[in-house]
This record gives C-alpha cells, structure tokens and sequence, in this order.
C-alpha cells in the first residue's frame, strides 16, 4: 500500500505513525471527557497515557523478542534493531492491564470504572492502528483467490510476497475493533456492571483474532501444541476464557469483585 504518505525534505510522514496519531487523539479526547467524570483533570490523563505507552510498548516488544528467543540470546545486538516496528498486541495488552491497575488505585478511583473508560480509548488506537498496519504491509495475510485479496506493489511495504493478492487481515482486525468499539458506545449507559464495556472489548477482540489469524501469513510469531495455534490463538483464548468468566460473574452479581 503506502508505507510513506509523503516527504517533505529530509522529513518522511510515515503511514502507519500517522494513523496511530489518529487513533491516540480520538482515544485522548474520549479519555479526558469522561475520566473527568471520575475526579481525574487533564494531567492526570496525560500521565496516565504516557505509562500506557510505555507499557504497551515495553510488554509489546517484550513478546516480539519471545517470540523467537534464540535469534536474541545469539546475537543481543539485534535487541536495538528496528525499534519503530516489531511488537506483539497481546504483549501490550497483557502488561498494560496490571500498570492500569496499580495507576487507578493510586488515584483512588474505582479500577474497573477507569477500564470501561480506557477500554473504549484504547480500543480508538487499536483500530486506527490495524490500519495502518494495513498500509505499511505487516500483518499481512495469507495469498488469496484474486477476489478476495489486496496486491501490494510498493517495495518499502512489510507484506509478502508483492504483487499477490493476499487476504487483507489487517481491515478484518480493524473492522472488529471499531465493532467492539460501536458494542461498547451502544451499552455504556445502560451497562450492568462496571468493567462491562472493557470485557466486551476483550471478548469481542479476542474471538475475532482467532479467526483471522487463520489467515495471517507472517508466520515468525510461532506455533504451540505442535502447530496446532499460533502463540496469538493461544493467548486469545486465554483472555477470552477470563473475560468471559468476569463478564459472567459480574451479570450475574452486578459487580465483578
């Protein structure tokens, strides 16, 4: 696609850190008007996103180098290389969780409140995010049928192979994602329970990334039970199955804890 959306001189405005951009000021926006319901001031929200993304790229590219251990151990040099790429959603998405957690407790606010609120923000990210994903090239699909895929052409896009149609599994993420988002948005008001919205989102995202994953072609992330799922299919299960089981809990108690 267009990994590049333009230069202007020595300065290269980058597909996929734009669409980031976008998603963190929707998710910003989001955040400030509604932690504000809950005691927290427009600093409080810039702290807490700056210790969002050093979670979510620490623990994100802590399960990229997992994913392939030996080559690391070998070679530590390769720990530097191309920091602005090279992460794990799930890895984010796991250390993130626990950070959050420590940071709503020190601000004395009900944690599972400030997920339902970071849930839907973080989820703007995640969206825009898949798709710049899509016109950088990585996460690509497997080749397709000439129907049913996207043929990337440009050199400096992640996909492979070019010129092949190859299923376009980063819009099926992004289309879950800003479905979460809608199913979370419908039922804020008349929610169940606190944590509702974030579990939906963990759900919904969840379900939606084992199935595409069916698809995915970048196949370095690994397999587990002897290739039977990938490390993606096996962590999705997992925070299905916990979301699930809270989710349950929480309907059934109208609180979770």
């Amino acid at each position: 696609m267009h990994p590049e959306l333009f230069k202007l001189g020595s300065i290269t405005l980058y597909s996929y850190g734009f669409m980031i951009l976008i998603g963190v000021i929707a998710g910003y926006v989001y955040a400030l008007i509604n932690l504000k319901k809950l005691g927290l001031n427009s600093e409080d929200v810039s702290s807490l996103f700056l210790w969002c993304f050093a979670s979510v790229f620490v623990g994100g590219r802590l399960f990229f180098y997992l994913e392939n251990p030996g080559v690391y151990l070998n070679e530590p040099s390769k720990l530097f290389e191309g920091l602005s790429s090279g992460f794990v959603f799930y890895g984010s998405f796991l250390l993130t969780v626990p950070v959050l957690i420590w940071w709503f407790r020190t601000k004395n606010i009900s944690v599972w409140q400030g997920f339902d609120v970071v849930g839907v923000s973080g989820a703007f990210v995640h969206a825009f995010g898949k798709i710049g994903c899509f016109m950088a090239g990585c996460c690509y699909g497997l080749p397709s049928g000439k129907h049913f895929g996207v043929v990337f052409t440009n050199k400096l896009c992640s996909a492979e192979p070019l010129n092949t149609p190859l299923y376009p599994t980063q819009l099926w993420d992004s289309a879950i994602v800003f479905g979460s988002i809608a199913i979370m948005l419908l039922y804020k008001k008349r929610k169940w329970f606190h944590g509702q919205l974030f579990l939906t989102y963990g759900m919904v995202y969840a379900l939606g990334r084992f199935l595409t994953e069916r698809f995915r072609g970048d196949e370095e992330r690994g397999f587990v039970l002897n290739g039977l799922l990938s490390h993606s299919q096996a962590i999705a299960l997992l925070v299905f199955t916990v979301c699930a089981y809270l989710f349950v809990r929480g309907y059934k108690t109208r609180r979770i804890v």
